[in-house]
């Protein structure tokens, strides 16, 4: 019999106050962005983990343009043979995603021989294609960055807001149109490595070891924290970045010279966000708080970390993973896993999903900040923040000057106070709703959000409160002290040698990676981002347990297997 989770609660939710359908009237390609319906406890639905804290009306035009339209469309133009791509619902301001099923008998045989027919093209030629991508995703970024919001008129900046939504949309449409092609290039390689009996926890050794833009930028904030040192003037790298740069400044010239490397490190590194796709969320250049806390944390340490000779250690357990897998195969074997391994690594999901973060994920959501923010102080708002809890389309309309922010106020008011009820529910909210299947077909689902066998059995069992049992993300066992996370946002809290628990780690996270002892997710796959860094920064990892951060509090004490994906609790006192 099917495990059933009620969707009562959600259908009978109004949702944000003020909604009306015209705010979702973006294009789209299988079905649209909605809020629950009755009929959709027939189908299966994830709490998505990338979005922890819920999301504002601004925030919600990514879900029409990026979330649905974008893997709808790559997933029908490819074609992927299992399904048209994600399905999005809402509960309350949190996110819901599933498969879009396909509703032909003909369309999986159909779509076999085309995928056949495409694939090849784009991986072969994959890092030209991303590298003309990358260049036109940071030209159009810096159009908005240099934008001066502040003497701009309200009209200009109705076509800033427009534009911006357009480039938010062109980004995400570049993400999953490059991911569906390397989650299909991988899920063969996968395949073919299960038929050869080579053990699940190896294959994702197979593409590691590779520099990404994510780990320069936690070089850079090291040597930030070596330079303090250096200094002598590490002990004012503490407090708001306010008390900070007054501490720096009265330290005389060695407080001043390491202000303008810091200057400089935000100047370079500063334009990226601590979540993904979410107006709300500020730049590091906007709040430095971030910053300064990660700093603050990697200065309790008594050793920076060794980033070459953890990418050096990642690269020799790769050689070693691939060595040992093709002793054991016949001639034939190997030269079939050979070529399929030279074309994952042409084509290589592990570094492209670190990779791009830099100029998508972080990045693309910024400018329509910097819209919402501009265009409610224009128009009279208290708080600047207000814009984010307009729909884009009344966004547009209070800078055009078709409606007024004395009209919008009080619904303004309303939705704050809708949202932070929400945000609240997050922690008791359930991680998946509906009718909970044996397995799902979509490789994002499988591979980055991880709806494996181990996560979907919890959901429908529970699991005991001494074990949990995920997916083998990166080898080895450590014990520490659990430290539950639910956003980036408390990443300055955690102690050297913690072990992370959280639902699942986002770009923003991988700082974090260079201080803790080993890290435990509700969700996740071999290829999401905590499993990705974990094997590069050597550290135990277990994800897809799908109820660690219900059933691990902070403070108790966690051994992390990641060869073996077990998790021992051992509860505080």
């Amino acid at each position: 019999m099917s495990t059933v989770i009620p969707i009562d609660e959600f259908v009978n939710d109004p949702g944000y106050p003020g909604f009306e359908p015209r705010f979702f009237d973006s294009p789209w390609i299988a079905e649209p962005v909605s809020k629950f319906r009755a009929e959709d406890v027939e189908r299966f639905w994830f709490l998505d983990f990338h979005w922890p804290n819920g999301t504002t009306p601004l925030g919600m035009c990514f879900f029409e343009d990026g979330y649905a339209y974008g893997t709808q469309l790559s997933a029908t133009t490819l074609p992927l043979p299992p399904s048209n791509g994600l399905a999005v619902r809402f509960g309350g301001t949190h996110v819901f995603g599933g498969e879009s099923p396909l509703k032909s008998a003909w369309e999986p045989g159909f779509r076999g021989l085309r995928i056949g027919n495409e694939l090849g093209g784009i991986l072969g030629d994959f890092n030209t294609i991303w590298a003309r991508r990358e260049a036109e995703l940071t030209a159009g970024f810096e159009h908005f960055k240099t934008f001066d919001t502040s003497a701009a008129s309200l009209p200009e900046l109705a076509r800033f807001a427009a534009d911006a939504r357009a480039f938010q949309k062109f980004a995400w449409c570049v993400h999953f149109g490059l991911m569906y092609p390397l989650l299909a290039n991988y899920a063969g390689f996968y395949g073919l490595c299960s038929e050869l009996k080579i053990a699940p926890g190896e294959i994702a050794k197979f593409l590691q070891g590779e520099k990404t833009k994510i780990v320069e930028t936690d070089i850079a904030l090291w040597e930030l924290a070596h330079a303090a040192r250096e200094l002598g003037v590490q002990a004012h790298v503490a407090g708001s970045p306010a008390q900070m740069r007054a501490a720096m400044e009265s330290a005389g010239p060695n407080g001043g010279a390491w202000l303008a490397k810091y200057r400089a490190f935000l100047d370079r590194w500063g334009w990226r966000t601590a979540g993904i796709a979410d107006p709300r969320e500020k730049p590091w250049i906007e709040d430095e708080q971030p910053v300064v806390g990660l700093l603050e944390t990697f200065l309790q340490k008594d050793d920076a970390h060794d980033f070459d000779g953890g990418l050096s250690a990642a690269a020799a357990e790769r050689d070693e993973a691939v060595a040992n897998a093709c002793a054991k195969l016949s001639t034939a074997e190997r030269e079939a896993f050979g070529q399929a391994l030279a074309s994952c690594r042409q084509a290589n999901f592990s570094w492209w999903n670190e990779d791009h973060n830099v100029v998508i994920d972080m990045q693309a959501t910024i400018p329509l900040r910097l819209a919402a923010l501009a265009i409610a102080e224009k128009a009279g708002a208290d708080d600047r923040e207000d814009g984010c809890f307009l729909f884009h389309t009344e966004l547009v309309e209070l800078a055009r000057g078709d409606t007024s922010w004395a009209a919008l106020k009080p619904v303004v008011k309303d939705r704050r106070a809708y949202y932070e009820h929400w945000y609240d529910r997050r922690k008791a909210m359930p991680k998946v709703v509906g009718t909970v299947p044996d397995a799902v077909s979509d490789p994002i689902l499988i591979e980055i959000v991880g709806l494996h066998k181990h996560f979907l059995d919890a959901q429908k069992h529970g699991g005991a409160a001494e074990e949990l049992r995920g997916i083998p993300a990166s080898k080895g066992e450590v014990t520490g002290s659990a430290r539950v996370m639910h956003n980036a946002d408390e990443l300055h809290l955690l102690k050297p040698g913690e072990i992370l628990v959280c639902e699942g780690t986002a770009p923003s996270w991988t700082p974090a990676f260079t201080k803790i002892g080993g890290c435990v997710c509700d969700n996740g796959g071999t290829l999401t981002h905590a499993s990705i860094v974990s094997r590069e920064y050597g550290l135990p990892c277990v994800v897809g347990t799908g109820i660690a951060t219900s059933a691990i509090s902070t403070g108790d004490q966690v051994t992390v297997n990641g060869t073996e994906g077990v998790v021992r609790i051992r509860k505080a006192a």
